[in-house]
C-alpha cells in the first residue's frame, strides 16, 4: 500500500503515518522511482510504504538498509509535503509572474495546507521568485503603456491580484499625469477616428470609451479638446460632458 499525503502537516502525519507500528526502528528495505513520476520514489519499509520527492529522499539519506522511528518519518512526512508545494510553486511561476495572493490560490488548489503555503511564500519571497512591489510597478508600466489603460482600471486589476493598497500606490505614483494623458490621447485618437457620426457621436462615444478604460474624467476632457481641436471642428459647441 502506498500511502498518499493530505493538506495539513498534522493531518498527514496521522493518517499517512498511521499504520506504521510505534517505538519500532523501521529499516527502508527498498527504494523504487514511482511509476509516471520522475521525481517522486516509493520507500519499503518492509510492509509499509511511503512515497517521498528525490530532494527529500535524498536530504534524509532515504536508502536502503537505513533506519528511522516513526517520529522521523513524521518530519520526513511534512519536509515532502513542503517541498511537494515549492515545486508546484516554481511550476506555476514557469509561464508568467504571479502575486503572493495567486500563488497562495494555486497552491490551495493542489490542496496545500495553510501552514505550508505560509512557509512557502516566505521562501519564494526571499528567493524573488514573488516580489509583489516589483509585480506591481511592472503591471502598471506595461497596461499605461502597451496596453492604453488608465488608473483606475490599474488600481482595479491590481486589487482583485491581492496586491496590497500601499503597493498600489506607489506603482500607480511612478505614472506620471503626462503618460496617462498621452496613453488616453492615442486610444482615444485612434477610437474618435474609427467612428462615424457627427462631432457629438464622435465625442460621446469616444468619451464613454475612455472612461470604461479607466481614465479619470478630467483626462478624457483634455483628450477630447485635443481631438476636438485637432480636427479643426470650427464653429463647435463648446458645451463638455460630465465625465467624472
Amino acid at each position: 500500500m502506498v500511502i498518499q499525503l493530505n493538506p495539513e502537516p498534522e493531518d498527514q502525519e496521522v493518517q499517512a503515518l498511521a499504520d506504521f507500528p510505534e517505538g519500532e526502528l523501521l529499516e527502508i528495505t527498498k527504494v523504487e522511482r514511482q511509476k509516471k513520476s520522475d521525481h517522486r520514489y516509493i520507500i519499503h519499509f518492509g510492509a509499509y510504504n511511503l512515497t517521498v520527492h528525490e530532494d527529500v529522499m535524498i536530504k534524509y539519506r532515504m536508502i536502503s538498509g537505513n533506519s528511522f522511528m516513526k517520529e522521523d518519518l513524521e518530519e520526513i512526512v511534512v519536509a515532502d509535503e513542503r517541498q511537494r508545494a515549492y515545486v508546484e510553486g516554481l511550476r506555476y511561476l514557469e509561464r508568467k509572474p504571479r502575486t503572493a495572493q495567486e500563488m497562495a490560490r494555486r497552491l490551495r488548489e493542489k490542496e496545500i495546507g495553510e501552514t505550508i503555503i505560509t512557509e512557502v511564500l516566505q521562501r519564494l519571497q526571499q528567493e524573488r521568485f514573488i516580489d509583489d512591489p516589483l509585480y506591481a510597478k511592472q503591471w502598471a508600466e506595461q497596461r499605461i503603456t502597451n496596453q492604453r489603460k488608465g488608473k483606475l482600471w490599474i488600481r482595479q486589476e491590481l486589487r482583485e491580484k491581492g496586491i496590497d493598497k500601499s503597493l498600489i500606490a506607489e506603482a500607480l505614483e511612478n505614472i506620471s499625469p503626462e503618460e496617462e494623458l498621452e496613453s488616453a490621447l492615442q486610444t482615444g485618437r485612434k477610437k474618435w477616428n474609427m467612428i462615424r457620426g457627427d462631432k457629438n457621436d464622435k465625442r460621446r462615444k469616444t468619451g464613454a470609451f475612455l472612461m470604461r478604460r479607466g481614465f479619470p474624467g478630467e483626462v478624457v476632457r483634455q483628450v477630447l479638446n485635443t481631438l476636438r481641436e485637432e480636427e479643426n471642428a470650427e464653429g463647435y459647441d463648446d458645451e463638455f460632458y460630465d465625465y467624472e
